[in-house]
Parts: structure tokens; C-alpha cells; sequence
């Protein structure tokens, strides 16, 4: 097969660069083809075949598609690459301007914007982010959505750690993000330090001024500051809360329930727990068996660890004999 080039990485849906692959190794086909091929359905392939047209990955003949070298595509996805990316940069004044080796002002949103989307394409392995905002901006947060489907669709891991709450939903479902996206990995933390976004820990950008975004952002590439800066996200990551996390479950004991947790913290093994308490030993193991289902543990190990936690225990004396809960 001709090398083919990963059009994902130009920006392309899995779909499309799946089908051109397709036609570089079998030669040109129709639509249907491509549908039972690939097990693709008639919309997939359609909407595939537009990004491929628009991308002039493909050339449409009268019965069927045909891919175009991937010489002559790679250098017009550069070609294309550069017209879409230096108009708004160009637009986009003042211009960067140069601090010192490794660092340069970015100094209006639009213009960090327009870089960020320019870097996108770029980003191969890891994307941080760090939040600070309880509520996004729209200026803010549209943008953002088609650069998050971009990167998690080519498998880029992506961390976002924000102030937030972590059970409170998508937060950009309200600007473009639908139900079936992928999302990144996110955590929770009482407090952001910092805005930042680190790209394969080789790029860094955080605002001038934290209260005053419209005087933009610093890009950095000074390997030990992107470095501290990545140090400093993987500190409060490890130390923040995701959103699988969820609080022990309360729960209310009987009298039979609290009397023997009593026993058993005060080293008694079942079968004198059974005896204090005149009761069968396999009352004492359903008994156990039933709390554990509660509260969601597996070993009694990680049940005298719930238990504690939730500090319900509070009488150890034994119940009187034949006590009923």
C-alpha cells in the first residue's frame, strides 16, 4: 500500500482518514462499497466523503470516488494549513511581541486564540489545562468545543483541572458539545492557582493578567519553566477530586447491627459474637454480608474502614439475649 498520511492529524474525522485509506489500498469506489467495506453507515460514509471533497483528498467521477497522491495532498493540506491560520493572525494586532529567548507576548485574545487553533494540529500526546473560572464565558468556551473533539479524536490524552464542581455536569454541553463526544479527564480543586494550558510539555500559555484576559497571554517554550509548570499541575491533580468520586453513603443501624460492630471492634470472633449476643453464626455473617451490600465494600477489611469513617459505632456493650432489631 502507499504510505498514507494520517489525516486526523490535518484535522479530518476518523471516518474520513478510514476511507481514504480504504481507496489507497483497493483503488477507487463507489459509496456503497465504501458502506459495506468499512461496515459504515450511508450517513458516516456521506459525511465522510465531504470532508474528504472538501479536503481535495478525493476526486468525484461520475460513478465513484478516487484518492488523490498522498504527495500532491500533504502539500496541499500545508497550503491550506497556512491560508486558514495567518489571516487571523494577521488580523489580529498588535502582532507577538518577543521577551526574551523562549517566551513572547501574545497580546490580545484573538490572537491567543488563533495560535492555540494553529497548535491544535500539532499536539500529539497530552494537552493540561488548568481553570480557575466557576463559570465560562462564551467567548471563551465556543471556541473551545471543536479544539477539544480535535485532539480527543486523534487520542490525545486531555486533564483539565477547574473549580468547578465535578458533579455538576458538562460544563460546555450549553456551547456546542454534544452528548456523544468524547470529553477530557477532569478534576475538581477548591482553588485553581493559575489559568494555564501546557500542550506535550513543550508549550505553555497563561494570562498577563489573571483579572484582565483581553491583555493576553504569555507563550512560553523555556523548557524548565513548562517543566515547573507541569510539575505544578501534577501536584494539585494528584491532590484534586474526579468525578467518579462519591461520598460514603450514610446509613442508619439497628440495635442487633450496632452491638455486634461493638463486639467485633473489641477483637470478639464470630462465634463469641454469636454467643454474647445469642444469636446463630451465620445471623452473624448475613449480618455482615448485608452492611457490606450497604455500603457498597467488599471485604470486612474495607467495612471496619467505612464504619469508622462514618463514626456510627457508639455502643460496644452487649444486647440483652434474643434482642430483636
Amino acid at each position: 500500500m502507499r504510505d498514507a498520511p494520517s489525516l486526523s492529524v490535518w484535522g479530518l474525522s476518523v471516518d474520513a482518514d478510514l476511507m481514504y485509506r480504504c481507496m489507497l489500498m483497493f483503488g477507487s469506489q463507489t459509496s456503497r462499497q465504501l458502506e459495506r467495506g468499512l461496515g459504515l453507515s450511508r450517513h458516516r460514509v456521506a459525511r465522510g466523503l465531504d470532508e474528504l471533497h472538501a479536503a481535495g483528498a478525493v476526486d468525484r467521477r461520475p460513478t465513484h470516488w478516487a484518492p488523490v497522491e498522498p504527495d500532491g495532498l500533504i502539500s496541499s493540506l500545508r497550503r491550506q494549513r497556512r491560508s486558514r491560520h495567518s489571516a487571523p493572525i494577521r488580523d489580529a494586532l498588535p502582532q507577538p511581541v518577543p521577551l526574551d529567548d523562549g517566551v513572547r507576548h501574545l497580546p490580545s485574545r484573538a490572537l491567543t486564540r488563533a495560535r492555540l487553533a494553529e497548535l491544535v494540529g500539532a499536539v500529539r500526546h497530552e494537552h493540561l489545562a488548568m481553570q480557575p473560572e466557576r463559570a465560562y464565558d462564551a467567548e471563551s468556551a465556543r471556541p473551545a468545543v471543536p479544539m477539544d473533539r480535535a485532539l480527543l479524536t486523534r487520542g490525545v490524552r486531555m486533564r483539565v483541572l477547574g473549580a468547578q464542581p465535578a458533579d455538576g455536569g458538562d460544563p460546555l454541553a450549553a456551547y456546542g458539545r454534544q452528548a456523544e463526544d468524547l470529553t477530557p479527564d477532569y478534576r475538581e480543586a477548591p482553588e485553581v492557582p493559575v489559568k494555564l494550558i501546557v500542550m506535550d510539555r513543550r508549550i505553555a500559555f497563561l494570562p498577563v493578567s489573571p483579572d484582565d484576559l483581553d491583555r493576553g497571554y504569555l507563550e512560553i517554550t523555556q523548557e524548565a519553566v513548562v517543566s515547573a509548570f507541569v510539575a505544578l499541575f501534577e501536584r494539585r491533580w494528584e491532590a484534586a477530586e474526579t468525578r467518579q468520586e462519591q461520598p460514603m453513603p450514610r446509613i442508619s443501624l439497628t440495635a442487633r447491627e450496632r452491638t455486634l460492630l461493638g463486639l467485633l471492634a473489641q477483637g470478639y470472633t464470630d462465634a463469641g459474637a454469636a454467643d454474647t449476643m445469642r444469636i446463630s453464626r451465620r445471623t452473624v455473617s448475613n449480618t455482615l454480608r448485608y452492611l457490606m451490600d450497604r455500603l457498597g465494600v467488599d471485604n470486612r477489611f474495607q467495612l471496619g474502614l467505612a464504619i469508622g469513617s462514618l463514626g456510627v459505632v457508639t455502643s460496644t456493650g452487649p444486647a440483652p439475649a434474643g434482642e430483636e432489631a
